[in-house]
């Protein structure tokens, strides 16, 4: 009985002094989760796709992580302007949540026409030969990125409000939602937008009229004067333009072992959730962090203080239930829809070595890169989910692959 009271004890220590955001924080966990299998279950339903259109898989990573990365970011500055007692939804452009909502706008504008330079740079450059011309990879990113973007923006809005009105606490329920949002509507949008290339001269001009509103949209948002606009934009474009790279090589990864995920497509099934429970995870971590940080809660110490060594405990927690779940989820799923998979206990396995090797590197990610864009005068709002999540898809990316040759899955 008495070892029974000092388990839970030391549970209830884990969870720490707020257990109901711990507990928000595990429902929007498996809310993700859903979300990512029935996006896992879109991209293992659209092989052909993928297989018709070489190098759309090379994109695809950093199209969906580009929604979290951006909208992630939105969500945590929100969460922040709701700790601080400065958060109110207002039509005006010129209010704080306003000039969010405009910045978030023109990045996805902006990040969408640089992720398609990108993939058909980086496909070229690693010499990924037969790719789709670069006036398709525009007309996918952008007008796909447009579309979820929408959708997402207005998910990210709607639970903010929810969190003011209701006490929900942001940090821990934006990262996993907003990227399950990301997750769930980008897909199906790329593929959509995949209905635009091959067009004949029709697609080349829709390329040109997009790059000519992206920039032009761009270079109207930077020279407006307002003041939250224009800081998100000169701190959000360097960063997730480093980010929108990392998924970019993520995807390159993946698309260069197609052929095991093409001769068990559960494997695909299984990779958007497992992307987005690392990212969530890690999300939750550098949204708690940041608002800390902002309020002084923590010091931006290279040795963590209790309060963040309590937060990164936290996230193992909720690691190991979370990839059980998924692997489990996206072997049942693919096998009720006819998709070929490698079997539960080796979906399990793969599933739990690379995402908790990969769930270390995210809390290392999610600390440091909190405590040194805060040193360095930034908002770490603004770094800290692009820089996780991009990190996490090309982490995440590589540790699943190296457990999949560890199981022999598809060699």
């Amino acid at each position: 009985m008495r070892r029974s009271l000092r388990l839970r004890a030391r549970f209830r220590a884990v969870l720490g002094p707020d257990t109901r955001s711990a507990g928000q924080a595990l429902v929007a966990l498996l809310v993700s989760a859903l979300a990512g299998l029935l996006a896992g279950l879109t991209l293992g339903s659209i092989t052909g796709t993928l297989e018709a259109l070489p190098g759309l898989l090379v994109l695809v990573p950093a199209a969906i992580g580009m929604r979290g990365n951006i909208f992630g970011a939105l969500g945590s500055r929100l969460g922040t302007a709701i700790h601080a007692g400065t958060f109110r939804l207002s039509r005006r452009r010129d209010t704080l949540v306003g000039q969010n909502i405009l910045a978030s706008s023109v990045l996805t504008l902006a990040i969408s026409l640089a992720l398609a330079v990108l993939a058909k740079a980086v496909s070229v450059g690693f010499g990924l030969h037969g790719t789709i011309s670069i006036a398709d990879f525009v007309v996918i990113s952008v007008v796909g990125g447009v579309l979820s973007s929408a959708v997402v923006l207005v998910i990210t809005l709607a639970i903010a409000a929810g969190a003011a009105r209701y006490d929900w606490d942001l940090d821990s329920v934006a990262a996993p939602l907003v990227t399950a949002a990301g997750d769930l509507v980008t897909l199906p949008s790329l593929f959509l937008a995949t209905y635009l290339v091959g067009l004949g001269p029709v697609t080349p001009s829709l390329a040109v009229l997009l790059t000519l509103l992206s920039v032009g949209v761009l270079v109207v948002a930077v020279r407006s004067g307002l003041p939250v606009l224009g800081r998100v934009l000169r701190e959000s474009i360097p960063v997730l333009l480093v980010a929108g790279t990392v998924d970019i090589v993520a995807g390159l990864t993946i698309e260069r072992r197609i052929e095991s995920f093409t001769a068990f497509p559960a494997l695909l099934v299984l990779l958007p959730p497992y992307l987005e429970n690392l990212g969530g995870l890690g999300g939750i971590l550098s949204s708690r962090l940041a608002s800390k940080l902002h309020l002084g809660l923590i010091e931006a110490r290279t040795i963590p203080q209790r309060a963040a060594r309590e937060d990164a405990l936290l996230v193992f927690v909720f690691a190991v239930p979370a990839f059980a779940l998924v692997a489990v989820s996206a072997d049942v799923a693919a096998a009720l829809i006819g998709l070929d998979t490698p079997g539960l206990l080796r979906m399990l396995t793969v599933t739990m070595i690379g995402g908790l090797a990969a769930t270390v590197f995210a809390v290392l990610v999610a600390y440091l890169g909190a405590i040194a864009t805060f040193r360095l005068g930034l908002d770490p709002d603004n770094h800290g989910i692009p820089l996780l999540t991009s990190s996490m898809d090309l982490i995440g990316s590589f540790s699943l692959i190296l457990a999949i040759v560890f199981v022999g899955i598809g060699s």
